[in-house]
């Protein structure tokens, strides 16, 4: 099974470079924190109560722990209840996605302007990046989607920050470490890129959990904006 599902769509020419991007989508390619965020709690909350039949608290107390603990709140639901993983995303995600995004300026003409191949890699699930991604108007410049639904290595989900997965897109994209450069708004999986060699973006944003918890630049990012159009408009991005 390979980790990156392809879109058949015909992505639009970027100036030629051998530059591998890889994109996180929520808090990063689009504020998500401007309401789809509440919207997939309210949501991931509710599927956790009717799986296990508890309360609203309880449901969304299991449901921080497990996205702390793992990354993800459907590794814990399948590991600790049995719960079908994929029909948990697709439970968890059930509203109307594109009501709640909101738009990127200029964000389609700058990602073009942009040298490289550029991927989306997101621990959400490939319905809802898809759906954002066409929200957003941006599904046409992106070669491919790593979306939780492919992490899946050894019979067992390993998303961001997981040193599996990201061993495992390297051999993939077949891309030394150096020409690739991952760009988040979560710190720890920037970590892990740069442990591996990769270039780091930071998009920091207020809102993203922990994102208080850090001041300044750590070393192991490269660079750190605010938005994304900061970054795509910085020299940064605009290297070979």
């Amino acid at each position: 099974m390979r980790l990156i599902h392809p879109l058949s769509n015909t992505i639009k020419s970027s100036p030629t470079s051998k530059r591998v991007w890889l994109f996180d989508l929520d808090n990063t390619l689009h504020d998500a924190s401007h309401a789809v965020f509440s919207q997939i709690d309210k949501s991931m909350t509710m599927a956790v109560m009717q799986a296990l039949q508890i309360d609203f608290e309880a449901a969304t107390q299991l449901r921080q722990r497990y996205w702390e603990r793992y990354g993800a709140t459907m590794i814990g639901m399948q590991r600790h209840h049995g719960v079908n993983a994929i029909e948990f995303l697709k439970q968890s995600h059930d509203f109307d996605i594109t009501a709640f995004v909101k738009p990127e300026p200029r964000l389609a003409y700058l990602l073009q302007q942009t040298p490289g191949v550029k991927y989306v890699l997101t621990n959400a699930p490939y319905h809802y990046a898809i759906t954002v991604l066409e929200a957003l108007h941006i599904k046409h410049c992106f070669k491919g989607i790593c979306a939780i639904d492919q992490m899946c290595l050894n019979g067992q989900y390993r998303p961001k920050p997981s040193l599996q997965l990201m061993q495992a897109l390297l051999k993939e994209l077949n891309c030394p470490a150096h020409h690739i450069t991952l760009v988040e708004d979560t710190l720890k999986n920037l970590k892990t890129a740069k442990y591996l060699g990769m270039q780091c973006a930071h998009i920091f944003n207020q809102y993203t959990p922990f994102s208080t918890a850090y001041d300044g630049r750590p070393s192991y990012v490269d660079i750190k904006v605010h938005s994304i159009q900061a970054l795509l408009l910085s020299p940064f991005a605009r290297q070979t």
